[in-house]
């Protein structure tokens, strides 16, 4: 006769792929239903975007396979992100914010807003609660890539973002004209970021995706120590100098003890549409090159597609208007790898201070 005590016992000899322990001593197995020879139970992972669920059914349809009196199984999912450690600093101002990610890159003009507005999209697509700061503080134009015209409400004394792709959108762009510009220096850059976690109403945020200045200065250095940031990304295209670039941006990061999470390849390649040729318009290879020398993952490699600037200029991201396209495909495994990434990290966490 099938037990729940026999499920458990084949059920703990499953070892979950990144985690390194089986799915019962990780507390992963859920809501066992007995009827008969069928079993039901819920596996509950540490995100909703875990690129490797087709795995896990995989090993424990396997390692079910001997239990007795067992014919049906149905495996159910489920997630919850767990938050990565905090400071006081974050608990008082933004308590609901699980995890902060930093899109960040060496220069300008490489994509890097557009990376960051599809990398949200494609997390709230899997099933996440996301956020988006946008606090390239003096370019700010996720509200424009997100197709938001309206300005944040107020409520309690607090704003409510905006939301649009299931996404919860803030940025200074909803407090400065178009044609005006901030000429601020680093302190008041500081408040402003300040402002916007302390002052808005963020709800449960599993994952708050923070677009960053371009560059390495002041303004970058400040949000880094302000946000715990749970992990950087750092976008950057083909030519082998962006490796200079990456190389600053990774040492920044080390500066604020902020880990890295991985390179992202923006602009990749072109794949003629009519011809389906390959053209390498900016070289190949060096956000790989420079995740080699730097000892850190990459991320993957995104190539260059009209409608992802058409996406950013119309306010539709090409992941939310267009998610089988091979360019939404790539960002959305990309998304997928930076959420297994934090999984484990936190996971790990979790089980030293165990």
């Amino acid at each position: 006769m099938l037990t729940e005590k026999a499920v458990l016992e084949a059920l703990s000899k499953v070892q979950e792929p990144e985690l390194g322990k089986d799915l019962v001593t990780l507390n992963m197995v859920k809501d066992i239903q007995i009827d008969g020879d069928k079993l039901t139970f819920t596996v509950q992972l540490t995100t909703p975007a875990c690129p490797l669920k087709s795995e896990i059914e995989k090993r424990c349809r396997e390692g079910l396979a001997g239990v007795e009196g067992l014919n049906h199984i149905e495996v159910k999912w489920g997630s919850q992100v767990q938050r990565a450690t905090m400071n006081q600093q974050m608990d008082d101002m933004a308590p609901g914010i699980k995890n902060v990610i930093a899109v960040s890159s060496g220069k300008g003009g490489v994509g890097k807003s557009t990376i960051a507005v599809n990398l949200a999209v494609a997390l709230a697509r899997e099933g996440a609660s996301v956020g988006i700061l946008d606090a390239d503080i003096y370019g700010p134009n996720v509200p424009k890539m997100m197709g938001i015209n309206t300005k944040p409400l107020s409520r309690d004394g607090k704003m409510i973002p905006p939301e649009a792709h299931g996404v919860h959108v803030m940025s200074m762009g909803f407090m400065v004209p178009d044609d005006t510009p901030l000429v601020w220096r680093g302190p008041m850059i500081h408040g402003a970021i300040q402002q916007f976690l302390r002052d808005v109403d963020w709800g449960e945020i599993d994952y708050l995706v923070v677009d960053l200045p371009p560059g390495t200065g002041d303004a970058q250095l400040s949000i880094c120590q302000l946000m715990p940031v749970t992990g950087a990304v750092i976008v950057t295209t083909p030519q082998e100098v962006s490796l200079l670039d990456s190389r600053r941006g990774l040492a920044m990061f080390q500066k604020v003890n902020v880990p890295l999470l991985g390179i992202v390849e923006n602009m990749s390649y072109f794949q003629c549409p009519n011809c389906d040729c390959r053209t390498d318009i900016f070289s190949t290879g060096g956000g790989k090159l420079a995740a080699d020398k730097l000892g850190v993952d990459f991320l993957g490699a995104i190539p260059i597609e009209v409608a992802i600037r058409e996406g950013g200029d119309l306010g539709a991201p090409l992941v939310a208007t267009n998610p089988e396209a091979p360019q939404a495909q790539a960002i959305t495994e990309i998304a997928r790898g930076i959420a297994s990434r934090i999984a484990v990290r936190n996971q790990s966490n979790v089980l030293r201070i165990i």
